[in-house]
């Protein structure tokens, strides 16, 4: 009985399928963790969710930005883009159950006796892992509410780029969805940078990465997460923190961390 923890799949279902085999990972007994953007990118994007959505209990997924963009364009909050993969899920004649059952995932898993938090970003270093929950699920009440057609047209942009206490409406949740999904550099003074996505090295000054900023408040719960491959899964040791997402939809490999004793596998991008 195993936990793995999976990057982002971005539609190469065939090198998903490699990697299960290569951890031999059998549903009747081990869990998955997935740490977001099943989809788009690749072309097997149907597949993935498909396979996903039958593991039920056996999979915990939460959202991505590529997830929530796959949401937006099926209740018409935002137009299809040019370079967006996802029309086989859209044309697909089970669609409306497959985007119903994704928008009815988490922001953040938390296993209190494993100590490790899944997500797709991170999460902000204002945040304990309380706050972090807590802003989570405001989010995820309005997703599963009658409401989630009106946050996905209010879900784009860029700001508030400050967390404040007082933040409220479509403001505050677009900021904690920005966080758990597109986040990577802060300031020092917390302020998001999300128009920068490649290497740490060339962000600009007084920007680091999220899980470099100090203090850090939920420096005491180990973090998995996805979203940067430029990071090429490289943390600089930070303790507690493990990025799992190495650019698989970018010809490079997906990558499975198991929770029991931290031993990662690979395998190698085999999309037709």
């Amino acid at each position: 009985m195993a936990t793995y923890a999976i990057g982002d799949i971005q539609g190469c279902y065939y090198t998903f399928m490699a990697l299960l085999e290569k951890i031999k990972f059998d549903p009747k007994r081990d869990t998955l963790w997935l740490a977001g953007d099943l989809v788009n990118r690749g072309k097997s994007s149907l597949d993935v969710l498909r396979f996903v959505y039958q593991l039920d209990k056996r999979a915990v997924t939460i959202l991505g930005n590529h997830d929530l963009h796959l949401l937006a364009v099926h209740y018409g909050a935002t137009t299809h883009k040019s370079y967006d993969t996802i029309d086989d899920i859209l044309e697909a004649p089970d669609c409306e159950e497959l985007c119903q059952w994704l928008r009815h995932q988490p922001l953040l898993h938390q296993d209190e006796k494993l100590n490790f938090a899944l997500t797709h970003a991170g999460i902000h270093p204002a945040w304990d892992i309380r706050t972090a929950q807590q802003c989570a699920h405001e989010v995820e009440a309005i997703l599963q509410g009658e409401q989630y057609s009106e946050f996905l047209h209010h879900m784009y942009g860029n700001q508030p780029e400050h967390w404040d206490t007082h933040l409220h409406g479509w403001e505050r949740l677009r900021f904690i969805t920005n966080v758990f999904t597109r986040m990577r550099l802060v300031s020092e003074d917390g302020k998001l940078d999300l128009r920068k996505k490649g290497s740490p090295d060339m962000a600009s000054e007084h920007y680091h990465p999220w899980f470099k900023i100090k203090p850090r408040l939920a420096k005491d719960t180990r973090i998995i997460f996805g979203h940067w491959a430029a990071l090429e899964c490289n943390t600089g040791n930070e303790p507690n923190i493990f990025a799992i997402d190495s650019g698989c939809i970018w010809g490079n490999e997906l990558t499975a961390l198991r929770l029991d004793d931290l031993k990662r596998f690979t395998a190698k991008n085999v999309e037709p």
